[in-house]
């Protein structure tokens, strides 16, 4: 590591020479500044790699709180199955909506709002309706002049877990893993 390598080249300079005599006055002075600056900075990396563990820990288990309550997420896919999945999209405007459901085969399959006035639009996909295998599907809402607007998708947190890599993820029924900065509304107790 690049502080190691700067530690050790730094003593093994300071090392040989006379430190009653160094070549310039300010240089010894200098290097162990440097040498006291970089060990301070080591550790405050190392108070900050502590304390963003303990965020992460307390983050996981505020999350875990919210286990089998309902969440909205902003996300581009979803899972369908055999049950309807309920959804939000806001509007700044007024504008004339249409879903866009794209299967893993590539199959698109659009489904009519109409026109809808501003402010959060719900709307409901039922796959039997629409007659939608089971499957991952992307979704899309758009505009007649194909101006997109993020959908949010109501769905069951049924877990929160740390991943390998020590990030949190959630699991959302209809979803799978998300981060947690996907999650843009709690809603409550699901029904």
């Amino acid at each position: 590591d690049l502080g190691q390598m700067f530690l050790k080249l730094l003593v093994a300079q300071v090392q040989y020479q006379d430190p009653l005599e160094p070549t310039d006055s300010s240089t010894f002075v200098t290097q162990l500044t440097q040498l006291s600056q970089t060990e301070s900075l080591q550790s405050l990396q190392s108070q900050l790699s502590t304390q963003s563990s303990i965020m992460d820990s307390m983050q996981t288990m505020q999350l875990s709180n919210q286990v089998g309550n309902d969440v909205m997420v902003a996300t581009s896919s979803l899972l369908l199955d055999r049950e309807p999945v309920q959804g939000v999209v806001g509007l700044e405007a007024g504008a004339q909506l249409t879903v866009q459901l794209t299967a893993a085969d590539g199959k698109v399959t659009h489904m009519d709002l109409g026109t809808q006035a501003a402010g959060d639009v719900a709307f409901s996909i039922d796959p039997v309706a629409l007659g939608l295998p089971a499957g991952r599907y992307s979704v899309a809402i758009m505009d007649a002049n194909d101006t997109r607007y993020p959908p949010e998708v109501l769905g069951r947190l049924n877990a929160v877990r740390l991943t390998a890599a020590g990030t949190v993820a959630l699991q959302v029924q209809g979803l799978g893993d998300i981060a947690p900065a996907s999650v843009t509304r709690f809603v409550g107790q699901a029904s």
